[in-house]
């Protein structure tokens, strides 16, 4: 009667490390290596992130500036930014225009159509993204915060920080 509970006992215990080592080895299967650069999802991501990275550089090359700078006269001044990958540039914009889309029009800044929700920004300081065309965006924001308003909506905020960003 003792070997047969021993042998029991002795069978539940294989049976639960077998259970164990089943459960790691199914883990093991599901996650990526952090060490291994190659691994193909790590490549396709660095491969496509390069290629996008590329796609903004040759939409820069329009930039009409490149380097920081002051345009306009006026009581109001804001800055712009214009973000495209990792190149900017920031305007120090001086208006009297009340309206954020109406002075950057003015100083030919943005261009764009009007839609049935107001400007549809497509090219900002001569760079064009255009969702249509190829399937890029600007997003507005200010002061680093998603705006709820498109650039012809937005009343000037006196020292405010205006960014528009190149998205995809």
């Amino acid at each position: 009667m003792k070997k047969t509970v021993s042998k029991k006992i002795l069978s539940a215990l294989l049976a639960a490390i077998l259970c164990v080592a089943l459960l790691m080895s199914f883990t093991a299967c599901t996650e990526e290596s952090p060490q291994n650069p190659d691994a193909s999802t790590g490549a396709e991501t660095t491969a496509s992130t390069t290629a996008a990275a590329d796609e903004l550089d040759v939409l820069w090359q329009d930039a009409t500036y490149t380097e920081d700078t002051t345009v306009g006269e006026g009581e109001k001044t804001f800055e712009f930014e214009v973000i495209c990958g990792k190149n900017s540039v920031t305007f120090t914009v001086s208006t009297d225009e009340t309206n954020l889309g109406d002075a950057l029009l003015k100083e030919g800044i943005i261009e764009g159509d009007e839609g049935q929700y107001g400007l549809y920004v497509k090219k900002v300081n001569g760079v064009t993204a255009d969702y249509d065309v190829n399937q890029y965006y600007w997003s507005f924001t200010k002061n680093g915060e998603m705006m709820m308003t498109g650039v012809d909506g937005e009343e000037i905020e006196a020292d405010a920080h205006y960014e528009m960003t190149v998205a995809k």
